[in-house]
């Protein structure tokens, strides 16, 4: 086993799966909404970011771009994504949020709503664009960097970059501007936030362009290793609210943590015993950090905390 692989497998693929898990992670204590149909958001990014590839009325647009500079080629692609995943995230919104946030049970209704919205979402992607998976280009090239002993491909440090500066520029907006500070007021108390004037409406229509955007930088990510197609969301939502919940469902640091527990867990499996196990032992570990700790790792994180 090649550990410098493994190592780059895995920070790949906690970026990934941890820009979901946070984006779940912040809907649900900011909103009180498990957001299941971010699997809808995650295939509708990658098809944006598709057609901004390879649609023929973007074809002057990337050019022109390409000549200002070779890498906002590239770089228009993410920002595709990341755009359409907001897009997808304000229509979740409208449909799953703003009807019934302040109806009786809307935990379970907004968990019934959202699968009703990834299901009707894939059946209209696949009706539109097809059954056959689309491939995106090259977007972060072919270099290699060597780094210690571990050889980096580009798009290995791509992934990590462009998700370090999409987090980074997350949060200095939550800190810094005032519908951030909402955002936070409402991860920290939803309630006491809408008493003092803090629009529960509005500030959703923030919170889901903000978790879209994080949904769509991981289509595109994980485009660059597989393909985009209706259902290309589903295994990484499992996988995302399976991280949101071994974190400590509404913990951003929980969730990173977990991002980065699991995806060395699946690396490890890949390399090892082959990746028709990963399924198995990454569920297999979970179940196994909420029964010694059932807040997940939020509550390691307390405790932690309180001492």
């Amino acid at each position: 086993m090649d550990f410098g692989i493994v190592a780059v497998n895995a920070l790949t693929l906690a970026c990934i799966y941890g820009l979901l898990a946070i984006g779940i992670s912040i809907t649900w204590s900011s909103l009180g909404l498990i957001n299941l149909a971010f699997g809808f958001m995650f295939a509708f990014a990658g098809y944006g970011a598709w057609l901004t590839a390879t649609h023929p009325n973007m074809q002057p647009v990337m050019e022109w771009l390409t000549s200002l500079h070779p890498a906002l080629g590239p770089f228009g692609i993410v920002i595709a994504g990341i755009l359409c995943g907001g897009l997808a995230g304000n229509l979740v919104c409208l449909a799953a949020f703003i009807p019934i946030h302040d109806k009786p049970n809307f935990i379970m209704r907004g968990m019934i709503a959202t699968v009703a919205i990834d299901l009707i979402g894939t059946q209209s992607l696949l009706w539109y664009f097809g059954p056959r998976a689309k491939a995106l280009p090259e977007i972060f090239g072919h270099e290699q960097l060597e780094f210690g002993g571990i050889v980096l491909t580009a798009n290995t440090a791509g992934a990590v970059a462009s998700t370090l500066i999409l987090l980074a520029l997350a949060l200095a907006w939550m800190k810094t501007s005032r519908r951030g500070l909402e955002i936070r007021a409402m991860m920290m108390n939803p309630h006491a936030a809408s008493i003092v004037g803090i629009g529960v409406r509005r500030t959703g229509f923030y919170v889901m362009t903000l978790t879209g955007g994080l949904a769509g930088l991981a289509a595109v990510l994980l485009a660059q290793t597989y393909y985009v197609s209706p259902f290309a969301g589903f295994t990484p939502l499992i996988k995302g609210l399976a991280i949101a919940l071994c974190g400590g469902l509404g913990s951003v640091a929980g969730a990173v943590i977990a991002a980065v527990i699991l995806g060395i867990n699946e690396a490890v499996t890949a390399a090892t015993i082959g990746g028709q196990y990963v399924l198995i032992t990454q569920f297999a570990l979970i179940i196994f950090i909420i029964v010694l700790k059932p807040r997940g790792i939020a509550g390691i994180l307390d405790r932690a905390r309180e001492a």
